[in-house]
């Protein structure tokens, strides 16, 4: 059954490829379901070994003779600007179909294209201010220049979470830079990658500067091994991550990897049980959990463990789960059917393992289709159990007693991601000293706090590099050392 609600992809059955827009190798195709429904809204070309070949060559000449990477950045960053005129004009079509793709809350999608505009603003301007080149002296005495230069071509992988905004800190970055990219879409979330087709199309973007295609994960797999893709930029699972970055290793490919997590809030005495509570339900319905970031692992002292769990049980119960389009609704359903097949196993592991279930565990007894879970809170857990170690991705916490505030950060760091973090405390100084124990890429006080505009990414097995910021821009770059006898006008 097709869904009523419009995709607003104009080129479904075609690959944005050296500039234009061209016929897939063959007639496979995806489905990309409603997750509130369950119907399908869009049907989109599936990539084969021969788009691959063709979008690799594309960014490749692109790269090689094209305009591109010899204009300065400060040119570079006109056409950045010019992308993100267009994406503030993308408001109701990027809010339509991140609801209907991932099942986040309409409310909060219609936002999301200003979101994307102020990443491509933000990186455009480094086009005018970053120090693309530095004035230097060698131990010899004499003049030298560090340069940046562009890494090469990009092969940008986006997950099906949040595919608009992990594309733009991966994209924006890149072509600042001076690299080409080809951006492989999800085939459970294409439509924002082709809107960004659609818009490079529209401003007339260099030929082969941005390609994009969808391919299931064999197929992608050529972007990853193919010596003409300079550089791999991946988000998504820490499993998918570990394949990628062995790959990469084999043949010194740059790689730049944003993977799971299984993040730590450390709740201390001095801070209100019910306010923490609160403030965890608040975060905890975003995008239904499918946010790596996601504060999964509550630690609280044992002495204080019952009457959160309380707090935290009575919270979620209040939480009003319903179609992502209701104005009503706190929470949507989850992408899709293998993601709550996925939640709702980790929920009977979680019962058998021996923590008692706190709230929610179910589906809403109201909702007959649609891929929707309760917002489940699982008391009394063991750090040790699965539903502690492994990355859910969905609306389920862990409530975790503490014997201390020692025990507490020795629990936090005891797990093979370092992605986000929180200390709960009103006393700011603890808050940073506890804050700097914690191994974790961001550290949010009192709350779920990131920050794309300073940096973004984690410690450990939660990835490699970061996105947003300056420090997103350097994974894009190669640094080179010039050692001159007589100075040029460059270096004077």
């Amino acid at each position: 059954m097709t869904s009523p609600r419009p995709s607003h992809v104009q080129h479904p059955r075609q690959f944005f490829i050296g500039g234009e827009w061209v016929e897939p190798s063959t007639a496979s195709i995806f489905d990309v379901v409603d997750s509130t429904t369950e119907e399908v809204f869009l049907t989109i070309a599936e990539a084969q070994a021969p788009d691959i070949e063709r979008a690799i060559a594309a960014a490749r000449a692109a790269f090689d003779t094209g305009p591109w990477p010899r204009m300065s950045p400060a040119e570079r960053g006109v056409w950045l600007n010019k992308i993100a005129d267009a994406w503030e004009l993308r408001g109701e079509q990027l809010g339509d179909t991140w609801a209907l793709e991932s099942g986040v809350l309409r409310s909060m999608s219609i936002h999301s294209a200003k979101g994307v505009a102020s990443a491509f603003r933000y990186y455009a301007g480094l086009g005018e201010n970053y120090a693309w080149t530095e004035k230097h002296t060698s131990g010899m005495g004499q003049p030298a220049l560090l340069v940046r230069e562009p890494v090469g071509v990009v092969a940008a992988i986006i997950p099906w979470n949040a595919p608009h905004s992990l594309m733009a800190y991966k994209v924006a970055a890149a072509l600042i830079a001076g690299c080409t990219v080809i951006i492989k879409a999800s085939p459970e979330a294409p439509a924002s990658p082709y809107f960004m087709a659609e818009i490079c199309a529209g401003i007339g973007l260099p030929a082969g500067v941005v390609n994009v295609l969808t391919a299931e994960r064999a197929v992608s797999e050529l972007l990853v091994r193919d010596p003409r893709v300079d550089k791999v930029s991946f988000t998504g699972s820490t499993a998918a991550g570990r394949k990628i970055a062995a790959i990469c290793g084999e043949r010194i490919a740059r790689v730049t990897l944003e993977l799971g997590g299984k993040s730590p809030a450390v709740i201390l005495d001095d801070y209100n049980v019910a306010k923490a509570a609160e403030s965890i339900a608040h975060a905890a319905p975003i995008m239904t959990g499918q946010v790596c970031a996601s504060l999964t692992r509550i630690i609280v002292s044992d002495k204080r463990h019952d009457d959160f769990v309380d707090a935290l049980s009575a919270a979620f119960e209040k939480i009003n789960v319903g179609d992502p389009f209701d104005a009503a609704s706190q929470m949507g359903p989850l992408a899709m059917e293998r993601q709550r097949d996925r939640v709702e196993h980790y929920i009977a592991q979680g019962k058998a393992s021996g923590a008692r279930l706190a709230s929610g565990g179910g589906r809403p007894a109201h909702l007959n289709r649609g891929y929707f879970i309760e917002p489940t809170v699982f008391a009394g857990v063991d750090n040790n159990s699965i539903i502690a170690r492994e990355e859910i991705f969905g609306p389920v916490v862990s409530v975790i007693p503490a014997s201390s505030e020692e025990h507490a950060i020795e629990i936090a760091n005891d797990s093979i991601f370092g992605l986000n973090s929180s200390v709960f405390t009103n006393d700011p100084e603890r808050a940073y000293a506890v804050g700097r124990q914690l191994r974790a890429g961001t550290v949010g006080i009192n709350g779920f706090k990131s920050d794309f505009n300073i940096a973004f990414g984690g410690f450990k097995q939660s990835g490699i590099g970061r996105e947003g910021g300056v420090e997103g821009l350097h994974p894009y770059l190669e640094t080179k050392t010039m050692i001159f006898e007589t100075a040029p006008k460059a270096a004077q």
